[in-house]
């Protein structure tokens, strides 16, 4: 048995051990209490913290670091001062997705879709989304179990869509004029003066002249006859729009195709058409089956479409599809091997996200044929509801009814004491966001508002901006008859801009 003196010991020894261990358990909870007492995500309330009340880093990288807590919460009230995006009547560009897709999306945030070999099931559906979208477009020599068998690639909306099928245009025409023995220092492309900005970004990034043709008060698209007097054997191509941005009209792409037939076969220079379809590629194929704009039309050579438009994914995703593989000229398509294995490449852009091709490819299988023609018919039916409503308001006059495009444009009578300037600015004390702008040239004279409808616009948000823009008028219109005629010098619209 161990003596009195070992029981002893052995019990002063573990005294010792206890308070050692009490004593750097107390020094670890010391610690933690000085750390928490740093933290101020967990003991300054939540708008006494440094990003509330101090000065923020405008124009240099802070020297200490913030919390994400408190970083999120400074963000996302900054952001909160942006319009509502559902209520931006003002932008073609979708604002809601099912959540669903919005998940997809979101496993995706990492995903480089240039990365083939190392995303290769991305790269397929991205194959795929081009697939189908040649399949709706009418593209000849479709293989249905091969998606290799389309012309065309993804790209970062219509803007990229744009600028590769113009190069596409001017390689031919090039390749062609120099095997002619022809002169190719003078590339012309013909579009109206209607086009959206980025065919003048293209003309003057990659040296083509535009020629441009005029639109007038009450015509706001090109005709055929223009395009036929203006193209020539330097013209690259013709662009034609299915859904302007200006008013959301259909131009005559049939007519403008046979046109330029005719031209060709009587010896005129043979100019291939390109359709911006940025609008409308996701509208008439499912509202107007039987309207010939597409690959039926043996002239067209190239189409654009958004898919972050009416394709109704986030942005930004485009496509840009060919006729077929004549019409793409090898040399603008560039092969490289450094991400592992043969990766032929045709785009502007590199290193892009593969979340947007994903939510497309949610919408082409939870739609389909039926579930598109189902919603465009939705918003065309709302937005023609919308007009005939608007129509009965006076001073407004409707330009566009939204049957081509669901697109409402409106202008005032000549004789309204206010402005379309007025009403948008007013409106958006409503929260809403229509734009007031001037047509392009040759019609600079005439202001219009736009309302484009969207998935997500229902018609009970419809009604709303009907009873808004109602109300803004008899203000408005109150207003400027109290005020009386305005001095020469002092537009109509200063009296309501602040």
């Amino acid at each position: 048995m161990p003596s009195n003196d070992s029981v002893s010991r052995d019990s002063a020894s573990s005294d010792s051990s206890a308070d050692s261990s009490a004593d750097s358990a107390s020094a670890a909870a010391a610690a933690d209490a000085a750390q928490i007492l740093d933290d101020e995500s967990v003991l300054v309330p939540a708008y006494a913290g440094r990003l509330s009340t101090g000065p923020v880093p405008r124009t240099s990288l802070d020297e200490t670091e913030r919390t994400a807590a408190e970083v999120y919460r400074f963000i996302h009230d900054e952001i909160m001062l942006d319009g509502q995006s559902r209520m931006n009547l003002a932008t073609f560009v979708t604002t809601w997705m099912e959540p669903q897709a919005e998940v997809l999306m979101s496993e995706s945030f990492d995903k480089n879709a240039i990365d083939h070999d190392e995303y290769p099931a991305t790269s397929r559906i991205e194959s795929r989304c081009i697939a189908m979208v040649a399949d709706l477009f009418h593209a000849p020599g479709l293989d249905p179990a091969d998606p290799s068998s389309a012309t065309g690639a993804s790209t970062i909306g219509s803007s990229e869509a744009v600028m590769l099928a113009g190069l596409a245009l001017k390689w031919r025409w090039r390749k062609q004029r120099r095997a002619a023995g022809g002169d190719v220092s003078r590339p012309k492309l013909v579009l109206g003066s209607n086009v959206q900005v980025v065919w003048e970004k293209f003309c003057r990034y990659f040296d083509v002249e535009p020629v441009y043709l005029p639109v007038e008060p009450g015509r706001y698209t090109i005709t055929p006859q223009q395009v036929r007097d203006a193209v020539d054997e330097h013209t690259i191509g013709a662009i034609v729009i299915l859904g302007t941005t200006f008013t959301g009209e259909f131009e005559d792409v049939a007519g403008v195709c046979a046109t330029l037939d005719e031209l060709a076969a009587s010896g005129g220079p043979d100019v291939p058409v390109h359709v911006d379809a940025a609008s409308g590629g996701f509208v008439a194929p499912f509202l107007d089956p039987d309207l010939a704009w597409d690959f039926r039309l043996p002239r067209v050579a190239s189409i654009n479409v958004s898919g972050h438009k009416y394709g109704l994914t986030y942005p930004g995703i485009g496509f840009v599809i060919f006729r077929d593989r004549a019409h793409l000229d090898d040399d603008l398509v560039f092969h490289v091997n450094y991400l592992g294995g043969d990766m032929p490449t045709f785009t502007l852009n590199f290193s892009r996200p593969g979340a947007q091709i994903i939510g497309q490819y949610y919408n082409f299988l939870r739609l389909g044929r039926a579930g598109y023609t189902r919603i465009m018919q939705t918003l065309r039916g709302t937005a023609t509801w919308l007009a005939r409503e608007l129509a009965d308001l006076p001073p407004l006059t409707v330009i566009t009814d939204g049957s081509a495009l669901p697109v409402i444009t409106l202008a005032l009578a000549a004789d309204a004491p206010i402005t379309v300037f007025d009403i948008s600015h007013e409106l958006r004390t409503y929260g809403w966001q229509v734009p007031a702008y001037t047509m392009p040239a040759n019609a600079q004279n005439v202001a219009v508002l736009r309302i484009v409808v969207r998935e997500g616009f229902s018609l009970d948000l419809a009604r709303r901006l009907r009873d808004d823009l109602k109300t803004t008028l008899t203000r408005l219109t109150g207003l400027a008859e109290a005020a009386g005629p305005n001095p020469p010098h002092q537009p109509a619209q200063t009296h309501f801009m602040h």
